[in-house]
């Protein structure tokens, strides 16, 4: 196996870990985020509906990535796991919780790369 493959197994596996992990947490309604919700001015109990909901695309996209990585669903996971993270210094967290969160969005970023950024639309739903 060549180093590109090796390297993207490795970015793979830890993606899928990150994804699956936060989907467990919001699967249980993990209250530390909850103020998150309120930062968007997005009630509490409307807040403890979407979180389990968060938690199913949040496996799910662990999962896809760890068996077959779409580049479009790549893409939603950095996308995602920057504004995640960025919502901690927006919800009054200091900036280091952001930074402390750059691999939950550089990782995907650096996984599309290595898949080779589409140019075309179709090449969103391959490999």
């Amino acid at each position: 196996m060549n180093k590109n493959k090796i390297a993207e197994w490795i970015l793979r596996i830890g993606i899928a870990g990150e994804f699956l992990g936060h989907g467990i947490f919001a699967l249980g309604t993990k209250a530390s985020w909850l103020p998150y919700f309120a930062t968007l001015g997005i009630a509490e109990n409307t807040a403890r509906i979407l979180l389990p909901l968060i938690g199913i695309m949040d496996i799910t996209v662990g999962i896809s990535i760890l068996l077959f990585p779409l580049r479009i669903i790549v893409a939603w996971a950095a996308l995602w796991g920057f504004w995640t993270a960025l919502l901690r210094p927006l919800a009054g967290e200091p900036i280091w919780d952001f930074i402390e969160r750059w691999a939950n969005w550089a990782a995907p970023l650096a996984l599309l790369i290595l898949q080779g950024f589409p140019r075309k639309v179709k090449a969103w739903i391959k490999r």
